[in-house]
């Protein structure tokens, strides 16, 4: 694997656990997709740092277990945005 590659999966994961950012949100800052920080950090960290990848696999899966609260409530603050206007 390029180094580069494998320097990008440690420093995704750290700003994941540092922040406990989402992947979208992740994706968002580091300016690559979101398929490319989750197999940043489900794949190719594995294999890198594996201490750090169950660290922020912990993170992701909290993070998954709370997506519907997230959609939910910007559903709900999409619609109170509506019924102001």
């Amino acid at each position: 694997m390029k180094s580069h590659i494998e320097q990008r999966a440690v420093t995704i994961a750290k700003y994941i656990l540092e922040k406990q950012s989402t992947v979208r949100q992740t994706a968002k800052v580091f300016g690559v997709s979101k398929s490319t920080v989750h197999k940043d950090v489900t794949e190719r960290l594995e294999e890198i740092q594996p201490t750090l990848a169950s660290e922020v696999k912990q993170i992701l899966e909290k993070n998954k277990s709370e997506r519907h609260i997230r959609g939910g409530m910007a559903t709900k603050l999409k619609y109170q945005q509506q019924k102001k206007m």
